[in-house]
């Protein structure tokens, strides 16, 4: 072969490789919402805990389907009743080059439940445990009684140095000066409501990613997000708006990559107030509050159609539910089914609860955080409005919803009525969500961290703790199941639909759908 021959070979080759993605070694993802920090611990929020999946880890990690998986921890045992061992890998470095040990994981279980300002944390994971150095590499876990679940618990949080994080407030992280983690991924730039840029830490003690550099962009109008993947301006997106799947499905230069997660998509009532701040007379006039009035939470529930929810607001993208988690996740109580729609026996609730004219009622929710979050908040306005409920849509941010929703009261205490909200089990099974939505607010012990009806049930707190220290796997399901039942015939919270997610690539790009919903670029590879 001649040389201009070989010469020509190897540029058609090298032309080959670089279209299908051989030599790629930066990505660009468009987040559909934006994280409100890279500090890990300042809110329990699923955007923002899939970004501390590149800077940081954790003791347990888990992979797509939310199985335990070895983390920083690489092995870990129950050795009494009351006290988990983990053992830390050896040879782990921050990112600055220290090492990793154990006093790091001693501090971030006192960092990770202090954070300032912090609209839900993490002490419903991490309250009521105390870690114990044993030596560098060696960590007890201690409870007052038994925990089957502890290393579920200990998968949902990120580790942090505690060099750096003893004297770092939130805003150290958001600069960059604090995001020293062990993760895959280092910190390079932050621009607030434009990107996240991390670069590959070459270092990394497990498998490296094949990205040199990634770049995540909050693209939060769905329309924009589309267009900017079809142009080429990003090389993935997430949340794939349900009304375009079935068009881009056919676009050959595009791959789609869908399924069910572990979010259930709710109502939150104010169970607690007597006036209540968005519930009013139909005259406008104050009225004691008829949330707190069981048969008037089932009427809202019996005038919700969720069938026209999934068919027309989500275009068939996602699943009705009953309950807290879809059916084949831990704890999920087989007699429970989604509430039937019924708007004339709603209104019989309504008369038998005292209000056959109904009221006024503001529904509050983002309009940037879940898929059609807005849409779905208009449509059960509607809803409920055809019922003789009169209701109001106030929708907003999330970086300003969820503060107001959890402590935008006084004394810090939830501001709204009645609000949409979703919940991703970080554990992967039914104990995360009856924890922290459902138990009685107890800050001190990490129970309710997410209750923001303040819905308070003595026999369901007893039962979800009694699972919590149940070991036998069968009982603690019962359990869990038990409380979910009486819960929802309690209606403490209103479930609508699990959501169905959808992620796009271009071409020779393939990404494992995730059940927690994280969208992280460890898990996009060539095809």
């Amino acid at each position: 072969m001649s040389r201009f021959r070989i010469v020509l070979a190897v540029a058609v080759a090298a032309m080959v490789a670089f279209s299908t993605g051989a030599f790629a070694k930066s990505i660009k993802i468009g987040l559909a919402s934006e994280p409100t920090s890279i500090d890990p611990h300042f809110h329990n929020l699923s955007p923002n805990n899939a970004l501390a999946r590149h800077i940081f880890d954790r003791l347990v990690h888990t992979d797509s389907n939310q199985k335990l998986v070895p983390g920083l921890a690489e092995s870990w045992k129950a050795v009494d009743d009351t006290t988990w061992e983990f053992k830390l890998r050896k040879g782990v470095k921050w990112h600055d080059g220290s090492p990793f040990t154990a006093d790091d994981v001693v501090f971030t279980f006192g960092r990770a439940v202090s954070v300032p300002n912090s609209p839900s944390g993490f002490g419903t994971y991490i309250k009521g445990k105390t870690a114990v150095k044993v030596d560098d590499f060696t960590v007890h876990i201690k409870t007052a009684k038994p925990y089957p679940l502890m290393p579920n618990d200990i998968s949902t949080f990120s580790i942090v140095s505690k060099k750096y994080g003893a004297t770092a407030k939130t805003e150290d992280y958001n600069s960059g000066k604090a995001a020293i983690g062990t993760g895959p991924f280092k910190f390079k730039e932050y621009v607030p409501g434009d990107r996240f840029v991390f670069v590959r830490n070459e270092d990394y003690w497990g498998k490296k990613p094949e990205w040199d550099t990634v770049t995540l962009k909050p693209i939060k109008s769905p329309p924009s997000r589309v267009a900017a993947m079809l142009a080429g301006d990003v090389d993935m997106i997430a949340q794939v708006p349900t009304i375009d799947i079935e068009r881009l499905k056919k676009e050959p230069k595009l791959s789609l990559s869908q399924g069910v997660s572990n979010r259930v998509i709710y109502l939150h009532l104010d169970h607690q107030r007597d006036n209540s701040p968005f519930v009013k007379a139909k005259d406008g006039g104050d009225i004691k509050n008829p949330l707190k009035d069981v048969r008037v939470r089932r009427a809202i529930s019996k005038a919700i159609n969720r069938d026209a929810i999934v068919d027309r607001v989500m275009e068939g993208i996602a699943i009705k539910a009953g309950q807290l988690l879809p059916e084949g996740f831990f704890g999920v109580s087989p007699n429970l089914k989604p509430v039937a729609y019924d708007p004339e026996g709603a209104k019989k609730l309504l008369a038998e609860a005292g209000v056959p004219d109904g009221f006024k009622l503001t529904i509050h929710g983002p309009n940037d955080r879940y898929i059609n979050d807005a849409k779905i908040v208009e449509a059960i306005a509607q809803m409920l409005t055809r019922i003789g409920i009169k209701t109001e849509v106030v929708t907003m941010p999330r970086s300003v919803y969820f503060k107001r929703a959890s402590r935008g009261g006084p004394d810090k205490t939830p501001e709204f009525s009645f609000i949409l909200v979703g919940w991703g089990a970080g554990s992967g099974e039914a104990s995360s969500p009856l924890k922290s939505l459902i138990h009685t607010y107890d800050k001190s012990r990490g129970f309710g961290a997410s209750n923001r009806g303040r819905y308070s049930n003595s026999q369901v707190d007893k039962l979800i703790e009694d699972a919590l220290a149940t070991v036998d796997d069968a009982k603690r399901q019962d359990l869990l199941a038990k409380a979910t039942e009486i819960a929802i015939g309690d209606v403490a919270i209103i479930p609508l639909h699990y959501q169905v997610n959808t992620w796009a690539t271009r071409k020779g790009l393939k990404y494992r759908a995730r059940t927690d919903e994280a969208t992280v670029a460890m898990d996009v590879v060539s095809e």
